[in-house]
């Protein structure tokens, strides 16, 4: 399973512009979601990430080309995973319970608790509304995929279930995703691996693990 030492940015926090955050997250090391898990969905858009956390909020950013996007949700709670979607699952102190932060390409966002895909917790509405977004389509010169970018700001207040005052030194369960259950070609592409028979994003066995420095 995968590991990753999330670093500590000094000078950022969760007041801090998105541009700013967006530009210091281009220059930070980034990861690779490698995994097409399940054989009947061979497509495999090229996705990176990059993140960091400034103790009240982890920041990332995801960069993205696929050959179509799709951007129909735009309210909250609503099903982004039919669309162009990223996801962030994370989980705590070793519980079974955990958070999936789900997000399309325009920012629209789906979060919920809870220890299994069916009978998630959403989160409070005005809970969810404190995390912050941004998202730019970029210019691809051969023409062959569609670019987007999408920077995430959740601060420690969207982890509704635990009060978390600070990430440092937190080591966490983990996975970060791409889908898009309602594209042309639908996809499942994963950063820790999932050895299941059909797709399921919501396997905590199989998250990888975050070290919060």
């Amino acid at each position: 399973m995968n590991f990753l030492r999330v670093p500590f940015l000094n000078g950022i926090d969760q007041h801090t512009p998105l541009q700013q955050i967006s530009l210091v997250l281009d220059a930070a090391p980034k990861q690779q979601l490698v995994y097409v898990p399940w054989a009947e969905y061979p497509y495999h858009p090229e996705v990176q990430f990059s993140i960091a956390h400034s103790s009240d909020a982890v920041v990332i950013k995801y960069f993205v080309k696929e050959k179509t996007i799709r951007a129909v949700n735009n309210t909250l709670n609503s099903p982004v995973y039919n669309d162009s979607c990223v996801e962030f699952f994370i989980g705590f102190n070793n519980e079974r319970a955990y958070y999936n932060f789900e997000f399309n390409c325009i920012g629209t966002h789906l979060i919920g608790y809870g220890e299994e895909k069916t009978n998630r917790h959403l989160l409070p509405h005005d809970v969810s509304q404190q995390i912050k977004y941004k998202s730019v389509l970029t210019n691809d010169q051969n023409q062959q995929s569609i670019g987007w970018e999408l920077t995430l700001l959740i601060p420690v207040t969207a982890f509704y279930y635990h009060h978390i005052q600070s990430l440092k030194g937190q080591h966490c369960a983990a996975n970060f995703y791409k889908c898009g259950d309602e594209l042309p070609e639908p996809h499942f592409v994963t950063w820790s691996n999932i050895q299941w028979p059909q797709p399921n994003f919501h396997l905590r066995q199989f998250f990888g693990t975050l070290e919060f420095e």
